[in-house]
């Protein structure tokens, strides 16, 4: 597909460095988890493209509904490197206290935390897509998540409701061709998940989710459509999972290597770099530089963010009740003392 005529060349700069910046963090991140100071983390090493262009596509008043492998969407809306660092390493500057391990969400950038269980979102989001509608708020919903969750009921019941209320609801699943260790052909089949809207009365569309000009060209179409009233899209973006499911995984057990260097040569931010480079608006020099000054900012970033105070352990009797109930303030008098 020809990429947008609007995609211009700041904007594929601006994309290539949050691409980059995401994947940074995420090795800075898995880092920390190896040195006890992370609980657990989700790299989407090898699947930027996809969040990246699909939030530089939408609006800032749209919403996202993310699972917990969207580093890129989190950067690309903006939110400040070091909400998401505190985030990680449990300081007082996680917008959620401690609580959902793994996930992340944060009202004040229009960020809908997501669920532990897969999928589950997907039809809360269509329902805030819905109210959304009936306010005529104009917004748009960005709904992630992996090949895996298109197996779960939720996915089927949601993206069926959809279709009959024409909901603004713009969903990605990011097919990264394994679902843990399932790969995607003993989950369904279908031969494309995409062909699956077609069932619930809508448009699925296949994009190459390593190719971050084709992600935004349609997704931008998606949301424009959306907007304009005319329903939901379903788009199955092709990717892959470089890294591990999660610092708990071990893909060797699974995948070959052959397998892994295959997709490793089609890197998305290898391709946009190639690209930048065809087009001269980048060179070996300045990408250097690039990579250099991102990381330094990161290092600074994280330093900060470790001289933090921890969050207390009485944050998890927060913002669970309006009025906790006498049981809840009995134990959290006796974690006070």
């Amino acid at each position: 597909m020809k990429a947008c005529e609007l995609l211009s060349d700041e904007l594929l700069l601006k994309m290539y460095r949050e691409m980059v910046l995401a994947r940074l963090f995420d090795s800075a991140m898995v880092k920390l988890q190896r040195a006890g100071k992370v609980a657990a983390y989700t790299s989407s090493e090898g699947q930027e493209a996809v969040s990246v262009a699909a939030v530089n596509a939408a609006s800032p008043i749209d919403w996202i509904f993310p699972t917990y492998r969207e580093t890129g969407a989190f950067i690309a809306r903006g939110v400040p490197l070091e909400t998401l660092i505190a985030r990680q390493l449990g300081r007082v500057g996680d917008p959620l206290k401690g609580h959902e391990v793994l996930l992340f969400g944060d009202k004040r950038y229009r960020i809908v935390t997501g669920p532990g269980p897969v999928a589950a979102h997907i039809p809360v989001a269509v329902g805030f897509g819905y109210a959304a509608g009936r306010k005529r708020e104009g917004s748009v919903l960005l709904v992630f998540f992996g090949d895996g969750a298109t197996s779960k009921g939720d996915f089927h019941e949601g993206l069926n409701m959809a279709g009959v209320l024409r909901t603004p609801t713009i969903f990605i699943c990011q097919n990264n061709q394994y679902a843990i260790s399932v790969p995607r052909r003993q989950q369904t089949a279908s031969e494309t998940i995409a062909e699956k809207a077609e069932a619930y009365g809508f448009e699925g569309v296949i994009a190459d989710g390593n190719n971050v000009e084709e992600m935004y060209t349609i997704v931008s179409k998606a949301v424009e459509k959306a907007r304009d009233g005319g329903g939901p899209t379903l788009i199955e973006a092709i990717t892959y999972r470089l890294a591990a499911h999660s610092t708990a995984d071990d893909p060797t057990k699974y995948r070959t290597v052959q397998e892994v260097e295959m997709w490793r040569s089609r890197d998305p931010i290898t391709l946009c770099r190639k690209l930048l480079f065809q087009r001269s608006l980048l060179n070996e020099e300045k990408d250097t530089m690039l990579w250099k000054s991102l990381g330094q900012m990161l290092e600074q970033k994280i330093e900060e963010v470790e001289k933090t105070p921890a969050i207390p352990t009485t944050a998890i009797f927060e913002d669970v009740y309006s009025t906790p109930p006498w049981h809840l303030i009995e134990e959290l008098s006796d974690v006070n003392l």
